[in-house]
């Protein structure tokens, strides 16, 4: 049996040559995994569907499926551009970034040495924009170790790159982050990532009340950093693969002392950044599967 050094390696190893593959070749295969996913009708294909209803309960089943099924095409397409940023070097992959907006208040919020949030919602890809941000000034990303020692490793790995500091997301990794911001540096988060229990607290995402990640708040608030959304956009109409990054003020409310609000305004950023195109927005994740107490709502991916 394969150890967990010995996996990761093999993994990388697929990874590598996956990467090797030009982008037309990538983006063909992409779309034609994630249409077979759609086909098959599993998992995946059930969550993106009753997401869409959730979030557009206006639109019909015929047009719902048939956006269920393009999304998938699209995030068979952004993991094996994923695999290819994972295992080219930096140069190359930012040689793809086309456009870069915003990108004067990432570093107006450097040079003010209070420290920088990056909020990077599961939008576009971003594993390109890490490596972005990081030619641009050392981060600390905070990440979820998997339950795989190997998938561990092999993320840790691929993630590694210069100017690029990983800590998980528990009690060490908090202690990091605020080290971080104390000393003016950049931190990077998830911020739709859904938390833990006791992690969180409800607020409106999509007009639904959505647990939602507390820590991002509270960072701000202890640390008077700045916090600015950020993501990397795929551009349309092209054959290989551009991408625009975006830099985005966030609201002041989000390192306000109004927890509410705080939580409010978070979720209203990654809303309007996910409204932009819901093609590279991750909607194959049961993001509202956690229900207020009390409230007597069911989970909604439960099949009914």
């Amino acid at each position: 049996m394969l150890n967990a050094r010995q996996s990761a390696a093999i993994a990388y190893a697929l990874s590598w040559l996956v990467g090797r593959l030009p982008f037309f070749a990538l983006n063909a295969i992409g779309a034609a995994i994630g249409q077979c996913v759609y086909w098959l009708g599993g998992r995946e294909v059930q969550v993106t569907r009753r997401n869409l209803e959730l979030v557009r309960p206006g639109i019909g089943a015929r047009q719902r499926d048939a956006l269920a099924a393009a999304i998938l095409r699209a995030v068979g397409r952004n993991s094996l551009h994923t695999l290819r940023f994972w295992t080219r070097p930096e140069r190359c992959n930012r040689a793809l970034i086309a456009q870069v907006h915003g990108e004067a208040l990432l570093h107006a919020a450097l040079a003010r040495g209070r420290g920088l949030i990056i909020a990077a919602p599961h939008y576009g890809n971003w594993e390109l924009l890490n490596q972005f941000l990081a030619h641009c000034a050392p981060i600390t990303l905070v990440y979820r170790p998997p339950e795989s020692a190997g998938a561990d490793r092999y993320l840790l790995r691929v993630r590694g790159r210069p100017g690029v500091t990983q800590v998980p997301a528990r009690s060490s990794g908090v202690r990091a982050l605020l080290r971080t911001l104390h000393a003016g540096g950049m931190v990077g988060i998830l911020p739709d990532q859904r938390p833990k229990a006791g992690e969180g607290a409800f607020a409106p995402l999509f007009g639904i009340q959505t647990l939602t990640m507390t820590l991002l708040p509270r960072l701000a608030q202890r640390t008077g950093a700045t916090v600015l959304f950020a993501f990397a956009e795929r551009r349309p109409g092209f054959a290989d693969a551009r991408y625009d990054v975006h830099f985005l003020a966030g609201d002041v409310a989000i390192g306000g002392a109004d927890d509410g609000a705080a939580l409010a305004a978070l979720n209203a950023g990654i809303q309007a950044i996910a409204q932009r195109d819901p093609l590279q927005y991750q909607w194959n994740y049961k993001r509202f599967n956690a229900r207020p107490d009390g409230s007597g709502e069911s989970d909604p991916y439960l099949r009914r």
